[in-house]
C-alpha cells in the first residue's frame, strides 16, 4: 500500500513539473506588424518641361507635413525634356529631347544641379518617353513622331553609347486624324520578366519585346503585341508591383484597361472601365498619365479636359473598383508622380502651368492640400526615391 502511494505521489509530481514547464516556457511571439516608416520631412522631385515656355529640367522640394512645394529651380537647361527617368541608384538622370530629329540626354546628379554628360540620337522623330533597365545598362526610348522603339547602352560613367537596336512600328488605326501611322507613346520594363512593353497610340497595340541587356538587343516577343479596342489609342502603362497585372490608359477611349501578364509575356485583357464619371461631358477630354501606388493597392489616371484624377482600388485578382474622382485638379492635368512611399501625388497642369500637391490617404484616396506653385510647361513629375 505504501508503495502504491509512493508511486502515485511521484507520478503527480512529474505531471505538475510538466505543467509548470509548459506554463513557464515563453509563448511563441505573434508576427509583429511592420510599423510604417515615418514620413521624410522633405521630398525631392524633378519636373520635365516641354513647349514654348519650357525652362529645362526643374527641381522642387515638397514639405512632408504640409505638402508645400518650393519654387522650382532650374537643375539643367534642356530642350523639350518632356519625360524623365532616374538610374536605379539615382546618380544619373535621363531625359527625352523632342525635336525634328530626336535625341536623349544623360545627366550626372550633383547636389541641386544636373551636369550634362552627353546626348545621343533616338533614331526617330519626337522622342516622348523612356525607361532604364534594372541593371542600369540600357535605356529604351520611344519616338512618337516616327513610331519606333530604340535601345541605347549606358556606359559606366552614366553617359550613352550610340543606339544598339531600333525597331520601326507598322500599322494604323481608324481615327484618321490621330492614327494615320504608328505613334509609340510609352515604354516600360516588366518588373520580373525583363521584357519591354510599348504602348502605341497610332496602332492600338501594346508591342512586346524580348530584351537582351548584355547586347542591348530588342526582338519581337511571341505574341508580338496585345491590343485595345480599335480607335481608343493606348498612351501609357503601369505594371502592378507583383508583375501579374498591367493597366493601360487609352487617350481617346477614356478607359483604363486591365490585363493579366501571361507566362509567355503576352497580355490578356480582363477588364475595361471608364476614367470619367457617368454622364460626364467627354468633349475635348483625354487621359494622360497612369501609375500604380507602390503598395499595389491603388491606381491613378489623369483626365485632361475633365480636369480630374480617377482613383481605383486594386483587388487581389487585379480587378479595379472606382474609389474617387479628384475634381478641381490643375487645368489639363498631364503628368503626375507618386512619392516612393506612396504618401504624396504631385500633378502638373498643362494649361494652368502649375504643380499641385495631393496627400494620399491609407485608403488610397486623394486630399487636395491647396498647395501649388507656378511651373510653366510642366509635363512630367519624377520623385527621387
Amino acid at each position: 500500500m505504501n508503495t502504491q502511494r509512493f508511486l502515485l505521489a511521484a507520478l503527480a509530481a512529474v505531471l505538475v513539473g510538466c505543467q509548470s514547464a509548459e506554463t513557464s516556457a515563453p509563448a511563441p511571439k505573434a508576427a509583429a506588424k511592420a510599423k510604417p516608416k515615418p514620413a521624410p520631412s522633405q521630398y525631392v522631385f524633378y519636373v520635365g518641361t516641354s513647349g514654348p515656355k519650357a525652362q529645362g529640367i526643374l527641381r522642387c522640394t515638397l514639405d512632408g507635413k504640409t505638402g508645400k512645394i518650393s519654387a522650382p529651380t532650374v537643375a539643367a537647361e534642356a530642350k523639350s525634356a518632356s519625360y524623365l527617368a532616374l538610374s536605379p541608384d539615382a546618380r544619373f538622370l535621363y531625359s527625352t529631347a523632342e525635336a525634328a530629329e530626336g535625341a536623349v540626354a544623360s545627366f550626372a546628379v550633383e547636389g541641386d544641379k544636373l551636369r550634362l554628360l552627353n546626348t545621343e540620337a533616338s533614331k526617330g522623330k519626337g522622342p516622348t518617353h523612356l525607361a532604364v533597365d534594372a541593371a542600369r545598362k540600357n535605356l529604351i526610348v520611344v519616338n512618337y513622331g516616327s513610331g519606333s522603339t530604340t535601345a541605347l547602352p549606358i556606359k559606366e560613367d552614366g553617359s550613352f553609347a550610340p543606339a544598339s537596336s531600333s525597331i520601326q512600328h507598322v500599322g494604323t488605326g481608324p481615327n484618321a486624324g490621330r492614327q494615320a501611322g504608328p505613334h509609340a507613346h510609352g515604354v516600360y520594363f516588366h518588373p520580373k520578366n525583363g521584357r519591354a512593353y510599348v504602348a502605341d497610340l497610332g496602332t492600338d497595340d501594346i508591342f512586346i519585346y524580348k530584351f537582351d541587356p548584355a547586347k542591348g538587343l530588342l526582338t519581337p516577343n511571341r505574341p508580338k503585341s496585345a491590343r485595345v479596342t480599335a480607335g481608343e489609342g493606348p498612351r501609357h502603362l503601369a505594371f502592378h508591383p507583383n508583375g501579374k497585372f498591367a493597366y493601360v490608359n487609352t487617350e481617346m477611349g477614356l478607359n483604363v484597361v486591365a490585363f493579366t501578364v501571361e507566362r509567355n509575356g503576352g497580355l490578356k485583357q480582363f477588364q475595361s472601365l471608364p476614367t470619367l464619371p457617368a454622364g460626364a461631358d467627354a468633349k475635348g477630354a483625354s487621359t494622360a498619365e497612369i501609375f500604380v501606388r507602390p503598395d499595389g493597392r491603388t491606381l491613378y489616371v489623369s483626365n485632361r479636359g475633365h480636369d480630374s484624377i480617377a482613383v481605383y482600388s486594386i483587388a487581389q485578382d487585379g480587378k479595379l473598383t472606382l474609389l474617387q474622382h479628384m475634381l478641381g485638379t490643375p487645368a489639363q492635368p498631364r503628368g503626375f508622380g507618386l512619392s516612393a512611399d506612396g504618401r504624396w501625388l504631385v500633378c502638373a497642369g498643362q494649361k494652368s502651368g502649375t504643380l499641385n500637391a495631393y496627400r494620399i490617404g491609407r485608403d488610397g484616396k486623394l486630399t487636395d492640400t491647396k498647395q501649388s506653385v507656378e511651373a510653366p510647361a510642366a509635363a512630367a513629375i519624377l520623385f527621387v526615391p
